[in-house]
């Protein structure tokens, strides 16, 4: 899906750092270049957002560039890094953060929030851990988020009801998750082919353009298990401990059980169409779903809890600014103000995002949006409980690889759960065992 992180640092590396002379007008105005990738219905919300910045900030003008997808743009900086025509401020995939820093292309965030116009320790404390985890590497924070997302059960309550199953009582476990999905999968015309399935499992080639995102669909089971990444030396892998066999034998007893195998692998039209009973899927598709599923009674759940604890995947979005801006403070005015309590409660209703901030919560405006609509209320009660990839120092990218290899080779093919598994710890081990530099 993205190329190879180490691709991008060779590039970047070898680059000359000097910043750019300021962009100020001669009314004395600066203009802060911003990059992103957010999708297109985000955009009016984002201009809005954009517009009511500048004017709290009269002295700033915002001035946004849209590159259609992440991987272009990151495609789009390398060059423009090279060239010193970076972006102020741009919209960057977390783990290229490694990448950045490695070529010294962006800023410590301490740079800013220590300085004279910084954020306190409550501010800070008051942002989501999870965030803040996966904006950083090697325990420095060098991004800042700006909406969060999660992944959450999406669910048909007409079905539900039509195989004796209690609509306002969702699967809690994931013995009642393999139970409902097997009980709401049916063949209706006894032709052996299921016509309705009970539960959607993104099992995807390893090698394919979905192999990343099968991966981070696949992460909260490793951890309602109990299970885990990587160990904090990062030098051996553990999803192939006790967590990751039991994730991985749940989701292969899942997939075979429904024969997910012979199933579209569109699943927001079989959800559309009301064959599919039950699939994860995040806040960002809300407000694309509340017209496609128009004609559909649904809901949303927190994700069933493990043997181990209760846990989903939080991910977002992030901002960076360059050493090479000319105007890093007016930058950061731009980051400190998208980030306020306030800011994040419009910017969330507005855009459908989740907020980054749990003072968010106490927003009187924000407690009226999420009262009138409870599909975004489940997945904003479950960033309680949200965890996020553990950031890797080297490999990160080939090592998500080797799980996605892994999950297919025991849903997919033959091979044994701890076997596979095996596998592709092996192959994660010796890149992690490497000399530095190889």
């Amino acid at each position: 899906m993205r190329r190879s992180a180490a691709v991008f640092l060779v590039v970047l590396i070898s680059i000359l750092r000097c910043g750019k002379p300021s962009d100020q007008a001669a009314d004395g105005r600066v203009t802060v270049v911003f990059w992103h990738s957010f999708v297109s219905s985000t955009i009016p919300a984002l201009n809005d957002l954009i517009v009511q910045f500048e004017n709290a900030h009269p002295g700033i003008d915002i001035k946004t560039q849209y590159v259609p997808t992440g991987d272009a743009l990151i495609q789009k900086l390398i060059t423009a890094v090279q060239s010193k025509t970076a972006p102020d401020i741009s919209w960057v995939h977390a783990n290229y953060i490694e990448s950045l820093v490695e070529a010294d292309a962006i800023y410590p965030m301490s740079r800013f929030i220590q300085g004279r116009n910084g954020l306190n320790a409550g501010d800070l404390a008051d942002i989501y851990p999870a965030l803040l985890q996966y904006a950083s590497w090697k325990d420095t924070l060098y991004s800042m988020p700006m909406e969060a997302t999660n992944l959450a059960l999406l669910y048909n309550k007409t079905l539900f009801s039509q195989a004796g199953l209690d609509p306002a009582k969702p699967p809690q476990n994931w013995d009642e998750l393999h139970g409902f999905a097997k009980k709401m999968t049916v063949d209706s015309n006894g032709d052996g082919k299921f016509d309705q399935v009970g539960f959607f499992l993104p099992v995807f080639p390893a090698a394919g353009p979905n192999g990343p995102w099968m991966v981070w669909q696949w992460f909260p089971y490793l951890w309602q298990a109990g299970g885990a990444y990587i160990n904090d030396p990062q030098t051996e892998v553990l999803y192939n401990g006790p967590g990751g066999r039991a994730a991985l034998a749940l989701w292969r007893n899942l997939y075979r059980d429904l024969r997910l195998n012979a199933f579209t692998t569109d699943y927001d039209v079989a959800f559309a169409s009301g064959r599919l009973a039950m699939v994860m899927d995040g806040p960002w598709n809300l407000p694309r779903f509340e017209r496609l599923l128009a004609n559909v009674d649904w809901a949303v759940a927190p994700l069933p809890a493990g043997p181990d604890r209760r846990a989903t995947i939080v991910g977002g979005e992030y901002l960076t600014i360059f050493k090479q801006s000319a105007n890093p403070d007016s930058a950061w005015a731009f980051l400190k103000w998208i980030i306020r309590p306030d800011v994040q409660a419009k910017w969330a209703i507005k855009s459908g995002y989740l907020p980054v901030r749990r003072a968010v919560l106490n927003d009187p405006e924000f407690q009226v949006y999420i009262q009138a609509n409870p599909k975004y209320r489940a997945f904003v009660e479950q960033m309680e409980f949200g965890e996020s990839q553990k950031p890797i120092d080297r490999f990160g990218l080939e090592i998500d690889r080797h799980i996605a290899e892994a999950i297919e080779n025991a849903c997919l093919g033959q091979k044994d759960v701890a076997e596979a598994l095996e596998e592709s710890a092996q192959k994660s081990n010796r890149l992690l065992q490497s000399p530095v530099g190889e």
